[in-house]
């Protein structure tokens, strides 16, 4: 009897530790603000079912994405290659790794990545999520070089980690699974949509002649003829998240989707970067070679160069490209650089 007893308290105080424990640790749904534009001209976002955002698993994401914890020797975070100010992208035409290596390719710029409706990142579509795409720089030796299992070790032994992961995910046992779906799900709440360009659509700004006749040029096919790539007014995320031979290359050195698809009709293209947030995020390009937005304009207009996969949509590829006057090239720069986002590289809620 007296065993039995204890056996139904010993249970009872079990029961009311996991219960408690639950109570404690379930974690609060995140509020994703979608933007007014966002709403009316886009689908719901995606958010993977076993990865919902939560208010613990941001705020861990956050931590996570600003800690150089997660590089082989404590020098680098993602934040590094991916400042907020830089709108989360940085000023160098490639980024130097932990050992002073160098890639190939630009940083990307991060923002609006919850409607990527395709789920392929980076700038050859190698990786589909964003849980994939947070995996890879930390063990790739010409960024953070670094061992997962010697990263997981430290963050299991910092005071703070193993309560901060229980609230988030349940559990105080961390591993690279729990670290990328903690650093996607900030990810997924980085949200651009506050420009001169967003306002005006909203009626609460009016643009410059040279702005307005810009977004003509934008949108004339006989002119800059932009916006089949590149968004429009009513597609706000200002790219269609696709893949493009853009006539950078008449051979290639870099092949870019091809690679990862193995198809040689693939040679040559590359996502299709947003033209939100120009003004601070060169240099641009796959690669980074044009320092400025004019030199991007410049190849468009007459720079444009012939190889077997160049997109259909450079139509005046035979004369270079579409060949702007000066002054249709200065007010096509003013409209891309009403599409800079101030209040989103300044949100304190996405610096550290």
């Amino acid at each position: 009897m007296k065993s039995k007893s204890i056996f139904l308290l010993s249970f009872l105080f079990f029961m009311h530790c996991t219960s408690k424990e639950e109570e404690i640790y379930t974690p609060i749904p995140y509020n994703l603000e979608i933007p007014a534009l966002f709403a009316d001209k886009l689908i719901a976002p995606i958010i993977p079912e076993n990865n919902p955002l939560t208010e613990e698993g941001v705020a861990l994401g956050k931590k996570l994405f600003f800690d150089k914890t997660l590089s082989g020797d404590n020098t680098q975070s993602c934040a590094s290659c991916h400042n907020p100010k830089k709108a989360f992208t940085d000023e160098t035409r490639f980024s130097d790794g932990i050992d002073g290596n160098f890639g190939t390719r630009n940083s990307m710029p991060l923002f609006n990545l919850a409607w990527n409706f395709d789920e392929r990142f980076t700038w050859d579509g190698k990786d589909f999520s964003l849980e994939k795409q947070a995996f890879e720089p930390v063990s790739n030796p010409i960024e953070m070089h670094a061992d997962w299992k010697i990263v997981i070790k430290k963050l299991q032994e910092n005071s703070e980690y193993p309560d901060l992961f229980l609230r988030a995910f349940g559990t105080s046992t961390i591993d690279s699974v729990l670290v990328t779906k903690a650093i996607a799900q900030f990810e997924r709440t980085l949200i651009s949509a506050n420009s001169k360009f967003d306002k005006y659509l909203l009626g609460t700004a009016t643009l410059t002649p040279e702005e307005q006749n810009g977004f003509n040029i934008f949108m004339d096919e006989a002119k800059g003829d932009c916006f089949h790539c590149h968004g429009s007014n009513n597609n706000p995320l200002w790219t269609d998240n696709k893949f493009h031979n853009n006539g950078l290359d008449a051979t290639f050195t870099d092949l870019g989707l091809g690679k990862v698809t193995g198809d040689p009709n693939d040679n040559g293209k590359f996502k299709s970067p947003s033209i939100r947030n120009l003004k601070f995020t060169a240099p641009y390009m796959h690669d980074g070679r044009f320092a400025t937005l004019d030199e991007v304009i410049n190849h468009y207009s007459e720079g444009l160069q012939k190889s077997s996969t160049i997109d259909p949509l450079m139509k005046k590829v035979n004369q270079g490209g579409v060949n702007l006057s000066s002054k249709d090239k200065a007010d096509l720069k003013a409209f891309l650089l009403s599409l800079s986002d101030d209040a989103f590289i300044n949100n304190t809620n996405f610096n550290k």
